[in-house]
């Protein structure tokens, strides 16, 4: 399909939704282009014309329905555009539809599809087959299962610095005039280093 900002900007111009008010279609159009974005389409003519080939699917719906909101209904079609183009891209790899198209978005993403084949995104008619097979090598693997394990609990060496803080605390709690003797000390100290550093 030949693209040309004329055409496009033409397709918008006579994109006029029957139900719904111009503020909605414009809110459902920012939320599909920033949805866009964030997948790396930042090729501004394929992504007026995926905005608005979902708009006008939006539009279809909204129409059967109109107390349903655009902004939402925009949001949907996008992800059933998006489920049913990683199916195809990927083929079948026996994989729920959640996980096909979480395994679609790190595919797209590990070999830089937006960049190189800035057009292949949700195109319905034709991808290039060197980015469909690059698609579908990149996979997704689960980590292990969880297994029950056992641990025996060990005692914590930490050394003889350790041991003798310990002993300092225990007698500390013991002998509570001799912590407040200590505490009294530290800060005796503390305010005459004060005192003769300020002199």
């Amino acid at each position: 399909m030949e693209l040309s900002l004329e055409s496009i900007s033409g397709a918008l111009s006579t994109f006029q939704p029957k139900t719904g008010t111009p503020e909605e279609w414009n809110a459902a159009y920012v939320r599909v282009e920033d949805y866009l974005r964030a997948h790396r389409i930042h090729n501004r003519l394929h992504q007026s014309r995926l905005i608005l080939r979902i708009l006008e699917r939006a539009a279809r719906r909204h129409a059967e329905k109109p107390g349903l909101d655009p902004t939402t209904l925009a949001a949907e079609e996008t992800e059933h555009m998006m489920e049913s183009w990683f199916s195809e891209v990927l083929g079948d790899q026996n994989l729920p539809r959640d996980r096909i198209v979480v395994s679609g978005r790190v595919a797209l993403l590990l070999t830089d599809g937006p960049e190189k084949c800035p057009y292949a995104f949700l195109d319905e008619e034709q991808v290039p087959p060197d980015f469909a097979r690059a698609m579908q090598q990149t996979s997704i693997e689960a980590g292990p299962d969880l297994a029950v394990s056992s641990m025996v609990p060990r005692p914590i060496d930490l050394g003889r610095i350790t041991e003798a803080a310990g002993e300092t605390v225990e007698r500390f709690e013991k002998w509570p005039l001799l912590r407040a003797l200590v505490l009294w000390s530290l800060f005796a100290a503390a305010l005459a280093s004060i005192f003769f550093a300020t002199r």
